[in-house]
């Protein structure tokens, strides 16, 4: 082996008769000496040599046909070198009887050093050393102590015919790579399995350098390799759990988590996998204590390369461990069954424990419990076929390790999904009835929580019935999600329906929610949980009278609704201001009035179907735009209509929740409504008695002409009394009997109990008794008093 600093002439060679006279030499033979051939010829040796006897001495220990080397000092023009002197007989020539070489000892020292180094290569198992020819054929090599001893002997023998020929296709095409373009292959690390052994899992790292010859031709590619099985084990162990620590709990589902556990696993760590999880975590309840017997169900399970055998518990089965594996369990160690051959002979006669265990193939089986706050989940179950080395301890901590992690994840989606639910149930509770159906308008509501409790609690709608046959449509927006959301949303519910007793005006009702939303919003930033979902809400309050046929509406920040005319001649949003959201800006809110026709259908949305124009607000338009005419003035009813209109919305879930309000509105029949504006003398009290009965008696209403006469009677004389004239009667015969008393004066009236010597007071404690329902509501021109009647059966 040369080092590549050596030079031809760093070596000599003599030829030496018997006598030990130079005969000839090599141009070395000059160049090492400092003297010309024709001096060196005919010199005997030992005038060349500077020790005397050295030549003696080589030449009497010589053996036949063998050389023989000594050490010593060569008498050079220009003083003494030390060389190496390699004498050997000659037979077959005259005059020559020896050959002797001349090698400085400097460069036998390093010949020396490299036939050494050479050996110690080639001898030793450590390091692996393999040296291939320019066509890859591999010419010498040794063997790793964990290799499998040939048969034959590996010089000649190509890549292939000594690994198996995925991995020799890799390797062989990186040291062609090395051949062509002599570039160094450093530390490549790839499986090299041996094709005597291919089921034997082996990985090497490698180096390898391209060889040339001083000509610059190419000899081949020396390779050096370890074999690093066990630490690319090792590594890939570590970069599972790492993968693990940022995969596992990215989901806020149990089923979601348990299946990225699962495809985690396989095939990077057992070739069969599946997750038994208690049914309490299932729905969301704290898993308790784990008991023998307690039903665990298979929700994921995985195989490398197949379908799942039949021979176990299939997926959605449910299984009941027994007291052995409860016990087990509740340890929370990783259980390592080494050889499952060992274990089929005490578990034969056990059908249940067999399809527990014993997977077709399989020959090493580990089960590792999910354990969270000291309480069982489940348990995960691997499976390894023969082509892998089985479980031991190091996998058992890699398992426990993963297994943690996603009992965590598990357990927060657990509770997640509990309060996911209580969140819906708490939403749908204070949402009104779904379908409502009332002379004014038929309506039909829908609610779709978002996917996650993030997306869930911030929508919701309202269907109010008001005084004189009239509705209020409410729909909102809170700006957070979850219990705080849904609790926040049921305070504005319950205030809207409160302020709409009062009947105000949409603009004014909203003034006054945009107080108590500012007022709530200073109670709840002193809070401890302060989370900031009252303040910006959104809120959009619409009412409309049956009698008139208009509906007036108003809007806190909120979107307008969609108005698609019965004859099919519109279908838009209504041009409504949208206003400042509640406890911003504090600014007025714009009222509107909207005249509509039987059979209209207003569409209310919120949440995921206001936002967004190209997602949800854009099914709505899209749907009533092709359906022009027919959703609005056809016979089909507004829920089905809801649920069609929905159902590409609804394909893929929202994020963010939803709130859809439909509303198909009627006008009163005709003949229904009768009304009178009368001068302020108590004169006319007893005419407008006559009217009402005239009225009530056209109707078939007889049953309520002595009541109707008593309220109309009490009102008037009232209003006459303290508001002046003029004032205005009027009946409507809807589901009950309404009669309303309007007088220009804004002062509201107060049912008060009277003393036994008043002679007056008793009048709106008579009407108290005498109707269903009684109220005053301020209008533009001053108040109407309403009394709501009973309808006889």
């Amino acid at each position: 082996m040369s080092t590549g600093t050596e030079r031809p002439e760093d070596s000599a060679v003599l030829v030496i008769d018997h006598d030990g006279a130079v005969l000839a030499c090599t141009d070395g033979a000059v160049e090492l000496t400092g003297r010309p051939a024709a001096e060196l010829q005919g010199r005997t040796v030992e005038e060349l040599l500077a020790v005397p006897g050295a030549w003696t001495e080589l030449r009497n220990h010589t053996p036949a046909h063998r050389p023989r080397s000594m050490r010593t000092a060569l008498q050079c023009a220009d003083g003494r070198r030390w060389v190496q002197l390699d004498l050997l007989p000659v037979e077959g020539l005259p005059a020559a009887r020896f050959l002797l070489r001349l090698v400085p000892a400097a460069v036998a020292d390093r010949r020396d050093e490299n036939d050494a180094l050479l050996r110690a290569l080639f001898s030793q198992t450590g390091v692996g050393l393999a040296v291939h020819d320019s066509e890859l054929r591999l010419i010498r090599g040794n063997a790793l102590p964990s290799d499998p001893r040939p048969s034959a002997d590996p010089a000649g023998r190509r890549l292939d015919e000594v690994l198996v020929p995925e991995d020799a296709v890799s390797l062989e095409a990186q040291l062609r790579h090395v051949v062509t373009t002599g570039e160094p292959l450093i530390d490549f690390v790839t499986t090299a399995r041996l094709a005597e052994d291919p089921d034997r899992e082996r990985t090497v790292s490698l180096s390898a350098l391209r060889m040339a010859g001083r000509d610059g031709v190419v000899r081949g590619v020396a390779v050096t390799f370890t074999d690093v099985t066990e630490q690319e084990r090792a590594r890939r162990r570590s970069s599972l759990v790492g993968t693990a620590a940022s995969a596992l709990g990215r989901s806020l589902e149990v089923g979601r988590n348990t299946q990225v556990l699962a495809d985690l696993l396989v095939p990077a760590f057992a070739d069969l996998a599946c997750v038994d999880i208690t049914e309490a975590v299932l729905v969301g309840e704290e898993p308790g204590e784990f008991v023998t017997g307690a039903p665990l169900r298979r929700i994921s399970a995985v195989v490398k390369g197949g379908g799942w055998p039949d021979e176990l518990y299939p997926l959605g089965s449910v299984i009941r461990v027994k007291a052995y594996e409860s016990d087990r369990l509740r340890g929370g160690s990783a259980v390592i069954v080494p050889d499952i051959d060992e274990l089929r002979p005490r578990i034969a006669k056990d059908p249940e424990r067999r399809r527990l265990v014993l997977a077709p193939g399989a020959v090493s089986y580990m089960v590792v419990p999910l354990q969270a706050r000291g309480h069982v989940l489940g348990a995960v179950s691997l499976w390894r076929y023969p082509d892998q080395p089985p479980f031991d301890a190091r996998d058992a901590a890699v398992g426990e390790d993963i297994c943690s992690r996603a009992a965590l994840a598990i357990d927060n989606a657990r509770r997640y999904t509990r309060e996911r639910r209580t969140a819906e149930s708490l939403q749908r509770s204070l949402l009104p009835r779904p379908v409502l159906k009332v002379t004014a308008a038929e309506t039909a509501g829908i609610y779709v929580p978002g996917r996650s409790l993030a997306g869930t609690g911030s929508s919701w709608f309202d269907v109010i019935t008001l005084s004189s046959t009239r509705v209020a449509f409410v729909v909102g927006n809170v700006r957070g999600h979850g219990l705080n959301a849904a609790a926040v949303m049921g305070s504005l519910r319950t205030a809207v329906r409160t302020l709409a007793d009062l009947d105000p005006p949409p603009d004014e009702l909203l003034t006054h929610l945009d107080d108590l939303v500012v007022r709530l919003a200073d109670d709840e930033q002193q809070s401890s949980d302060f989370d900031g979902t009252v303040r910006g809400a959104t809120c959009l309050y619409a009412v409309y009278d049956p009698v008139t046929a208009r509906a007036s509406m108003a809007s806190a920040g909120h979107a307008a609704p969609v108005l698609a005319r019965a004859s099919g001649e519109e279908v838009a949003r209504v041009e409504l201001p949208p206003g400042p959201a509640l406890g911003l800006e504090g600014a007025p809110f714009e009222p509107l009035d909207v005249e509509l026709g039987p059979r209209d259908l207003l569409a209310f949305t919120a949440g995921s179907l206001s936002h967004a124009p190209g997602s949800g607000a854009g099914h709505v338009l899209e749907y009533l735009r092709s359906r022009r005419g027919t959703a609005a003035g056809g016979t089909a009813a507004v829920s089905g209509i809801g649920r069609e209109m929905l159902a590409p919305f609804l394909a893929q879930p929202p994020d963010d929740d939803a709130a859809l309000l439909l509303a198909r509105v009627s006008a009163s029949p005709e003949g229904s409504v009768a009304a009178w504006e009368l001068p302020a003398d108590v004169r006319i009290v007893s005419d407008a008695r006559t009217l009402v009965t005239e009225r009530l008696v056209e109707w078939g209403l007889d049953d309520l002409v002595f009541t109707t006469e008593l309220i109309v009677s009490e009102l008037l004389a009232n209003a006459i009394r303290y508001a002046g004239g003029p004032v205005r009667v009027r009946l409507i015969r809807d589901q009950r009997l309404v009669c309303e008393v309007s007088d220009p004066s804004e002062t509201q009236p107060h049912l008060r109990r009277a003393r036994p010597t008043d002679e007056g007071g008793r009048g709106l404690f008579l009407i108290a008794q005498l109707t269903h329902r009684w109220g005053s509501r301020y209008t533009a021109s001053g108040k109407t008093i309403w009394t709501e009647q009973l309808l006889p059966d």
